[in-house]
């Protein structure tokens, strides 16, 4: 029989059928496309692909953790008494 393997082992890893696998990628693709029109982008960093946001409080909404190196992810915060 002819065949070819599937080498995608996150998105589709726990799909028993191509329906399923077809369900899981319209799905990701909606989610993907609300987020790009929220403001989101795809950064390609080394090799890795990053999802990237410039309003910390959008990113944070979606209920996203930042990666940033700890120092990246402090803010200054203003003094409203000054």
């Amino acid at each position: 029989m002819s065949h070819f393997t599937w080498k995608e082992t996150g998105l589709t890893k726990d799909c028993t059928s191509l329906q399923a696998m077809a369900s899981r990628f319209e799905e990701s693709a909606k989610l993907m496309r609300k987020m790009a029109n929220e403001g989101f982008t795809l950064e390609i960093n080394k090799g890795n692909q990053l999802i990237t946001h410039t309003d910390s409080n959008i990113f944070e909404s979606w209920g996203f953790i930042s990666e940033e190196a700890p120092f990246k992810q402090l803010t200054l915060i203003i003094d409203q008494e000054m």
